[in-house]
């Protein structure tokens, strides 16, 4: 249990550095309570939180045992005595009793509109068979209008125990499902997000039939006699667009702007619950922005968003970039600065780009969603405005046609690509070839830890051992090369969860017991910074936040465990006892 607390009166938008205030004690350490410079006269802390284990990320100052917090802003870090020194009559006072305290995690892929509604539909992530989800579908349609719709998010047939006799493709046909919805149109969205599964109910809503035609880079899956069997992968998905805009419309302006609102505090309330403080939003078009915007007026974001402008044209791009370009500057809570392209789709739904046949389906090798033609038109458009481009590729061959746009795009451009920190999202199966130049042409890998043991256990079916072992998240090899790597967890593919998925990327232990290639692995210290410097530089605002600096933000989270000396085995029992955010006390585990 917990409580959750969006009092954003205390995050003024005013952010006042206080450099002249601070006391950066370098190499402290936890043990030590050697002399450092006096706090001024007169100057005292709003928080200060003391007692703990407290990791910087920032090698000139080490590991430290006491925060003093200024109003949104790190006052001071240093030891228990140094730190005492700041602290008035008004100042709140936190004993952590040897608990652990760092920069809040930052997620680095994430879709956060979708995190909101994945709250407000039917939540799939836990079910261990199709059957479970044809009855909770069954309970929706019993507490539902006959013609509403019915949604669910979060099913993957790899994790089942076990699947239907009648299998497509490893997938469920939809006969089950039409008997229990013969009225009530049913959507149920891939883990992934590159698939869906739909009764016939909302197939005909959309017009798609058996003798409907496959659409460029997507698949209308069919069993033998060609009867389209209810899954819709990859670009597939979008035929379902007109009707669901249809249903859709019958909402008010009021109604939607509520729905949206509801979407935004269930994000923000997750990621709180969880230590995010900051949060990359994987692609918004330009009226989410805009809605962005508004709560950020409003001083309403729970979170700190970096935002990748997503679903729109090279030519509304061109036009509109430098009307939404929104530099992370002092205590803000909104950022854009970036694109967002996709050139695959998800190894488990087959729609990964490949430099080889699948070897559980040898008659593809993935497939191409958005031309190579219109991303590199894209790579050409943002160097013009100054963003970012960060492009979804998954497979090896998406990896290599990507980081070979980026280097044509900087030829072309005549510029040094390293200053501009483009980044590949996902890059989860990358040639040895391919790994040393992501380094060479400063692209970060913006990677998710917990997608290798989530899925480590069924990637072989699709590559072959000795593939998986060659291509697979290959950390180890990135960072050994000079790369830049960032964590996150692609919710709602993943939960948002940075505790399961910094000890998937120092552990890489899968769900059945097995350690996934852990030749690969990070070390502790190189995890803690994915989720925190690392993701900071790459939305360029290592300046503001992702270390625990005196004149930074001060976004910290309070753990139960030390991350970096509990042992291994336990780090998925540490628990998110505090957060804070822009100074404030935003999120507290009951109890605490």
């Amino acid at each position: 249990m917990y409580r959750i607390r969006f009092d954003r009166a205390h995050l003024s938008r005013a952010f006042f550095l206080i450099v002249t205030t601070t006391v950066a004690l370098t190499g402290c350490s936890r043990d030590t309570e050697d002399a450092a410079p006096a706090a001024k006269p007169g100057v005292t802390a709003d928080l200060v939180l003391r007692g703990g284990t407290v990791a910087t990320v920032d090698p000139a100052i080490g590991t430290a045992q006491a925060v003093a917090i200024a109003g949104a802003a790190i006052l001071a870090v240093g030891s228990n005595e140094e730190i005492s020194a700041y602290i008035g009559d008004d100042t709140e006072l936190v004993e952590l009793g040897g608990r652990f305290v760092m920069p809040g995690f930052i997620e680095g892929h994430g879709h956060f509109m979708d995190l909101g509604r994945s709250k407000q539909i039917l939540d799939l992530n836990g079910v261990a068979n199709w059957d479970e989800i044809v009855n909770m579908v069954a309970v929706a349609v019993d507490q539902s209008e006959p013609g509403e719709w019915i949604f669910g998010r979060g099913w993957h047939q790899d994790k089942w125990n076990r699947v239907p006799e009648d299998a497509v493709d490893g997938v469920p046909v939809n006969t089950t499902l039409n008997a229990v919805s013969p009225d009530n149109p049913v959507l149920l969205e891939h883990a992934s997000g590159h698939a869906t599964f739909a009764n016939d109910a909302a197939l005909a809503a959309a017009g798609v039939g058996d003798d409907t035609p496959d659409p460029a880079g997507g698949t209308i899956v069919r069993d033998a006699d060609g009867k389209a069997t209810g899954l819709l992968r990859e670009s597939a998905q979008d035929l379902l667009g007109s009707a669901l805009s249809a249903y859709e419309a019958r909402l008010t302006p009021e109604e939607r702007d509520a729905q949206m609102r509801e979407q935004v505090f269930l994000a923000g309330q997750e990621a709180l619950a969880h230590g995010v403080t900051s949060f990359h939003d994987a692609g918004s078009s330009f009226a989410t922005i805009d809605f962005f915007r508004r709560l950020e007026d409003e001083a309403t974001l729970p979170v700190r968003l970096y935002v990748m402008v997503r679903y729109e044209s090279n030519e509304d791009m061109d036009a509109m970039l430098d009307r939404y370009r929104m530099l992370a500057e002092d205590n803000d809570f909104l950022a854009v600065r970036s694109i967002k392209r996709q050139i695959d789709g998800a190894l488990g739904a087959h729609g990964a780009w490949l430099l080889a046949p699948y070897t559980d389906l040898p008659s593809t090798s993935g497939l191409v969603l958005e031309p190579v033609e219109d991303i590199e038109a894209t790579a050409d458009i943002a160097i013009r405005h100054g963003f970012q481009v960060n492009t979804h590729a998954i497979g090896d061959r998406a990896n290599r046609e990507t980081l070979n746009i980026y280097q044509r795009a900087f030829e072309r451009a005549g510029v040094d690509g390293r200053p501009l920190r483009w980044r590949i999202e996902h890059a989860q199966h990358i040639d040895p070839a391919d790994v040393p130049r992501f380094a060479g042409l400063g692209v970060i890998a913006a990677m998710q830890g917990i997608h290798c043991t989530s899925d480590g256990p069924w990637v072989p079916s699709r590559l072959g051992e000795e593939r998986a072992g060659l291509t697979s998240y290959p950390w180890r090899d990135l960072i050994d090369s000079g790369a830049v790597i960032g964590n996150g967890t692609d919710v709602p593919v993943e939960l948002i969860d940075p505790i399961t998925s910094y000890y998937a990327s120092v552990s890489r232990m899968t769900r059945d017991g097995t350690r996934f290639h852990p030749e690969q692995v990070m070390t502790r210290q190189e995890a803690l910074e994915s989720y925190t410097i690392n993701n900071a530089y790459a939305a360029f605002e290592e300046d503001l936040k992702g270390s625990l600096t005196p004149g930074k933000l001060a976004d910290l989270v309070v753990l139960s465990q030390d991350l970096l000396t509990v042992a291994e085995d336990q780090i998925p029992q540490t628990q998110v006892d505090m957060t804070i955010l822009g100074g404030a006390v935003v999120y507290r585990r009951q109890g605490d």
